[in-house]
């Protein structure tokens, strides 16, 4: 059984029981019913008082009615507390995972996963009482006919094989559909998320046609599994609604012969046949087994995104200093090749350090493990002389701030934004006046209280939040390509402001020749590798270097 299926049904715990309690009590009505019609049944022909058998059935029907009405809330609670408790725990994973752990899956099939899969494995508590609960009649029934006479459920039992064989095949062939149909979802979803985030280009170029065409390849074969769903419903219903029947047929013969020789009463023939209709209500099971496929398959699905590996934290703090960063023998290996190799550096503390070099030189590599989004393959990266893998995880953010070329930005209002958690609004400020954004922002509507989706930004201003809410870092301010949107004389603006606070360091990825020019110490990689360190006015002199700037 799936992890992720067996811990919603943990998760379901409280109401369980509830659950049940109540298939149980609508169970043994339902079963108690036939025997107690039967009675009064023999009670009217052999001319006796019928009334209180008639009341017992009417007990057994409210019973039934109201145990269907609590099982029916209890299961719509289960499954509501355990898909939000899955969404929690995958959204969880996901985030701490980071962009290294799930590079291996899209967003649009994330997001998939997340909001469909979880909905479907959600149903695992109360599906599975329900499909035990729907066995117990027809269980109950076999019993109660051996009761009235052995041969009864002889008879019933042959049919009921019958209808067993064909809810196995059914539940075999649900699952693997079930799971087609889910992979096949996530495809589009994927194809959808992607095209959305390029959805200017599309426009711009003007391949909507192409791109509409893309996205919905996949849908001849969502198409085929439904259609293989839906083909298994019917054969498997149409199965169950013959043999049905002949259970019903069967009872009734054997329990005529029965009654002409005596051997039972008229009413014990109507319990029979009541009980032969329960029997033959296993075919009912067709709709629960789906359900329980869809939450195998769905748990199945979010089963791989629990597994994803999350970035481990230590619990240290870093030892007092203003953010020397030093690299050891750090290795990232990629599919062909090493992406970074063997790569040893020691940056002051307090400096502004640039990393430059051409395309694939490993630039956003190095800066992913500074700012540890990610671990090397081989070696260490320290701050303060302290591994980044030892730091706690406040500590470690506390003392990182990251802004890179497209920030996403999060939060309700423009202030939320900037401040990365912090309520204190002077440090908004702050962050944003150093940043240049305060002037645009004090523009808007309603200045930082402007609701952010409403925020009218360019490239530009959207990277100034970005710097901004990465300003608060203590020790490491790290920007991957941040300053790219910014036109020349914000750019110069913003570094002199990075320049002017020496109580920390800046690593600041470029492709600008200004920006490496007026940092302190600049870090040329190339091909994975630190070809030189030294200063912009030294390195410009080799003609190589000067290519990288074009």
């Amino acid at each position: 059984m799936s992890p992720t299926f067996r811990g919603v049904v943990r998760q379901g715990r409280g109401w369980v029981p509830l659950i049940g309690v109540a298939a149980l009590l609508g169970s043994l009505a339902t079963l108690a019913l036939p025997t107690v019609l039967g009675r009064a049944v023999d009670s009217i022909v052999a001319g006796g008082a019928s009334d209180h058998w008639f009341v017992a059935a009417c007990v057994l029907i409210a019973v039934g009615v109201l145990s269907g009405l609590v099982d029916s809330y209890a299961d719509a609670a289960c499954a509501a507390g355990g898909t939000a408790w899955l969404r929690r725990r995958l959204v969880g994973q996901v985030l701490a995972a980071g962009p290294h752990g799930t590079r291996g899956l899209d967003t649009g099939d994330l997001v998939s996963r997340v909001s469909g899969s979880a909905v479907d494995a959600g149903q695992a508590a109360p599906v599975s009482v329900t499909a035990v609960a729907t066995v117990l009649p027809p269980a109950g029934s076999l019993v109660l006919l051996a009761v009235i006479d052995p041969w009864l459920a002889a008879a019933f039992l042959v049919g009921v094989v019958g209808v067993l064989v064909v809810l196995a095949a059914f539940s075999r062939r649900t699952t693997e559909i079930s799971q087609a149909y889910a992979v096949t979802q996530g495809r589009i979803a994927a194809l959808l998320t992607e095209s959305l985030t390029g959805i200017r280009t599309i426009a711009a170029a003007g391949t909507v046609q192409r791109e509409r065409d893309r996205i919905l390849q996949p849908l001849p074969e969502l198409h085929r599994q439904g259609v293989r769903t839906w083909q298994a419903l019917a054969r498997s219903g149409a199965q169950a609604a013959v043999i049905g029947p002949l259970v019903l047929v069967s009872v009734l013969a054997a329990g005529g012969l029965l009654l002409s020789e005596g051997r039972i009463t008229a009413g014990e023939l109507f319990a029979a046949g009541q009980y032969a209709i329960l029997g033959a209500g296993l075919g009912s099971l067709t709709g629960v087994l789906g359900e329980l496929a869809r939450a195998r398959a769905g748990s199945r699905r979010a089963d791989e995104i629990a597994g994803l590996e999350p970035l481990r934290y230590g619990a240290l703090d870093p030892e007092p200093g203003p953010g020397r960063l030093d690299l050891v023998g750090v290795t990232v290996d990629g599919d062909d090749g090493p992406l970074l190799a063997d790569v040893n550096l020691s940056l002051p503390g307090g400096t502004t350090v640039a990393v430059v070099g051409s395309s694939g030189a490993g630039k956003s590599v190095l800066a992913a493990l500074v700012a540890r989004l990610r671990d090397p393959d081989r070696g260490r990266v320290l701050l303060d002389g302290v591994p980044l893998p030892e730091l706690s995880h406040h500590a470690l953010r506390t003392a990182v701030g990251v802004a890179f070329e497209r920030p996403a930005l999060f939060g309700t209002t423009v202030a939320a934004a900037i401040g990365a958690g912090t309520t204190d609004p002077d440090r908004v400020v702050e962050a944003a006046r150093a940043t240049h954004a305060h002037d645009f922002v004090s523009r808007l509507p309603a200045g930082y209280d402007t609701p952010l989706n409403e925020a009218p930004l360019s490239g530009g201003e959207a990277q100034r939040l970005g710097l901004a809410r990465a300003w608060h870092a203590d020790r490491l301010l790290l920007l991957d390509d941040a300053t790219s949107s910014l036109d020349t004389a914000t750019e110069v603006q913003i570094s002199s402001t990075l320049t002017a606070r020496g109580d920390r360091s800046r690593l600041i990825v470029t492709h600008r020749a200004g920006t490496a020019d007026r940092a302190d110490l600049v870090v040329w990689l190339h091909s994975g590798r630190v070809r030189s360190v030294g200063m912009h006015r030294d390195l410009w002199l080799e003609e190589d270097y000067r290519r990288v700037f074009g």
